[in-house]
């Protein structure tokens, strides 16, 4: 059998496209098989055709690289030339220390850039079980949507329970329709320009009024096949967070710590935010607000929330499930699947949780491919950098036992030690900041040395 010496993605969001990017800069062929074509085939979450389309928030999360995680694993891919992180910094909206886009702009940016790679074809069809054995590299990117017919293959070759959870979308408002002389402009703590998010103030009672509306609501019933699936616990909807107590909402999505409002002095009981969503500020997305209430009771609810009496919504909330490989078990320390390890996983399907995780996998998959496809060998971050604590988390140090979605945090990198030694010749125990601010500066020292490894192995194959 001849073997097709392209490499083959299957699933064009961001892991995908990062993934595709990085291995035609690399100088492979790449075929990127997206099956999503406008009013062809879609999918339960999204609403276009474009490569990298955002189907829940518009946030990348923190951008803060001296004391976050996420903002290590940002400024990690910037130093990587990541297409997803610069199309994200072209279309950035503003809100406060987090990195938000206009996520129209953005998803129209890569896919652009990817059509016009000399090195990628984009194929507009669906990939509907395993990958031919004529592929001699392939990368499996299709996210927590996979359709039925590759979900099936994939059951089949892993030989393991394929697990699952629920993942919800919070709803989108049009600026126009927020009542302004309820709600006040400010950023929690004035981070930002201390204005990046609209606020909507809640007394007690109206709080109390809205829980009891939540928890009583018409919310989507699932099927009994579906019944035992765990949410995300990072996204769940305010319905599940409601019943587990309600004050709930209040120390999550609707705490009103950080905020004063200006027409009292003080802090409001509760407080609803909302962000802005695209580049011209028309639409806001209602922070932390993913739900499962079936559309008519989520409009009536929702209007409840004082300044959104009148709101108009752009789109409402939703739920999707999700789908998610055993990777401990499944992958080895390169993203290759044990049982055929022509195959790689990428992005949401391996247990990563978030935009930048997924397109971080994403482009650590597209740049190994890339390397056994030309012969040689990748080095890979170390476990101090952001990139490659999540990639240990995925092949080596997680529980498979209990394994479920993991956004990157300070929790997966090696602990740093738990002392330092003061002026005065005294211990002192790191902790807190002290110790996230140790851990970022590692990884942000350690990362640029994979980054010089990576290119001197890509310039000495160049150059053969």
């Amino acid at each position: 059998m001849k073997k097709d010496n392209t490499l083959h993605i299957i699933g064009g969001g961001l892991a995908g496209s990062e993934a595709a990017w990085q291995a035609a800069q690399a100088g492979q062929r790449v075929v990127l098989h997206e099956m999503r074509q406008e009013g062809i085939r879609a999918t339960e979450a999204h609403q276009t055709d474009h490569l990298a389309e955002l189907v829940c928030s518009n946030s990348f999360r923190s951008d803060d690289a001296e004391s976050n995680a996420v903002g290590v694993i940002h400024a990690e891919l910037r130093v990587s030339q990541s297409l997803i992180m610069a199309k994200g910094d072209a279309h950035a909206v503003p809100a406060g220390g987090a990195l938000a886009v206009d996520r129209h702009g953005f998803s129209q940016a890569v896919t652009e850039a990817i059509a016009e790679h000399p090195l990628i074809e984009v194929d507009r069809s669906e990939i509907d079980g395993w990958p031919p054995e004529e592929w001699s590299r392939v990368i499996i990117a299709t996210g927590p949507l996979t359709s039925d017919g590759l979900s099936q293959a994939i059951l089949k070759h892993t030989g393991e329970e394929h697990l699952a959870f629920f993942d919800a979308i919070a709803p989108i408002v049009h600026t126009d329709s927020i009542n302004m002389d309820i709600v006040w402009a400010q950023s929690r703590y004035d981070k930002g320009d201390a204005a990046d998010y609209l606020n909507c103030p809640m007394t007690e009672a109206q709080y109390e009024a809205f829980i009891d509306a939540l928890l009583e609501s018409d919310k989507t019933e699932f099927k009994e096949w579906e019944a035992n699936t765990p949410y995300f616990e990072a996204c769940l909807p305010i319905e599940v967070m409601a019943e587990r107590g309600r004050e709930t909402l209040r120390f999550g999505p609707m705490k009103p710590v950080g905020l004063t409002d200006p027409r009292t002095g003080k802090a409001a009981h509760a407080v609803v935010q909302l962000r802005q969503d695209n580049k011209l500020g028309t639409l806001r997305n209602i922070v932390g607000f993913q739900t499962k209430m079936r559309y008519g009771a989520q409009a009536e609810v929702l209007r409840m929330i004082p300044g959104l009496e009148k709101a108009e919504f752009a789109r409402l909330g939703g739920i999707h499930r999700n789908s998610f490989i055993r990777s401990p078990i499944l992958l080895d320390e390169q993203l290759r699947f044990k049982p055929d390890p022509r195959v790689r996983f990428a992005g949401q399907i391996t247990g990563v949780e978030g935009y930048i995780e997924s397109a971080a996998i994403g482009m650590l998959a597209g740049r190994l491919a890339a390397a056994e496809m030309a012969g040689r060998t990748s080095p890979l971050p170390s476990p101090e950098t952001a990139m490659g604590s999540l990639l240990g988390h995925l092949t080596r140090n997680a529980n498979p036992d209990t394994f479920q979605p993991m956004n990157v945090n300070f929790g997966l990198f090696p602990p740093p030690p738990p002392f330092e030694i003061t002026a005065n010749g005294k211990k002192r125990k790191i902790k807190g900041r002290d110790r996230k601010m140790l851990l970022a500066a590692g990884a942000l020292q350690a990362y640029p040395i994979y980054e010089k490894l990576y290119q001197e192995s890509l310039e000495t194959t160049q150059a053969a």
